[in-house]
């Protein structure tokens, strides 16, 4: 088993990667899945581990921590407030200023089309932080 120090050495991928695995059930895998989705619809997307084991997903500031609980994975959306979201994938977090979330169940299905228009709305918003609307 590797201390702590030998994993906060990791590069971030290679924590989420451990993650992903030490899961090992439908958490995982739908951990996985969604990170796929989220490289796939901004090849450009940075991926963090941070606050002692959160994966983070980056492009000009954070689109998304992934937390794992037992009965949810949750996607929380740093700035999902100020995000356009028609097909109603938010379904958590919802009375704040700021973030939103979106709480999948084991069994849930993944709406890839709009999940990854919400990946794409995200990094427009951070990449125009600074640029005259």
């Amino acid at each position: 088993m590797k201390t702590s120090a030998q994993r906060t050495s990791e590069s971030p991928s290679l924590l989420i990667d451990g993650r992903i695995e030490e899961l090992g059930d439908w958490r995982g895998e739908l951990l996985a899945r969604l990170r796929a989705l989220i490289k796939d619809a901004d090849p450009e997307v940075v991926e963090e581990w941070k606050w002692r084991g959160v994966p983070v997903w980056e492009h000009a500031g954070i689109i998304c921590t992934g937390e794992t609980y037992k009965s949810v994975v949750k996607l929380t959306f740093a700035k999902g407030a100020a995000l356009d979201d028609p097909t109603g994938l938010f379904n958590s977090s919802l009375e704040g200023n700021t973030r939103r979330a979106i709480d999948f169940k084991e069994g849930d299905k993944v709406n890839e089309k709009a999940f990854k228009a919400l990946i794409r709305a995200a990094v427009a918003l951070n990449t125009a932080k600074g640029k005259k609307r």
